[in-house]
């Protein structure tokens, strides 16, 4: 069975900070997002007490970057060939 390219350290370094580089882009657009909706709702509907505004963060904040994490480890998976080795595994 062929070695996936996470068996080999500098391909495993290289495919883990390009993972972790766009989790740190969406956290910032999650960041931007979370701001912008808090601010919609304050203008639609006055002062948020605290509750509302973590109920922003965890609702949309976390929300979004679920989905970038499950997105990402996706991606990741198919560009490293794990996807491949699971093929050969079981085929």
């Amino acid at each position: 069975m062929q070695p996936s390219a996470l068996d080999k350290p500098d391909a495993a370094a290289f495919a883990w900070a390009r993972f972790r580089r766009i989790l740190g882009w969406m956290a910032v657009g999650t960041a931007i997002f979370i701001a912008l909706a808090i601010w919609a709702l304050e203008m639609a509907y006055g002062p948020l007490s605290w509750v509302a505004i973590l109920a922003v963060i965890g609702g949309g904040g976390g929300s979004i970057m679920l989905g970038a994490v499950l997105m990402g480890l996706s991606f990741f998976s198919s560009g490293t060939g794990h996807d491949e080795a699971v093929e050969r595994f079981d085929g």
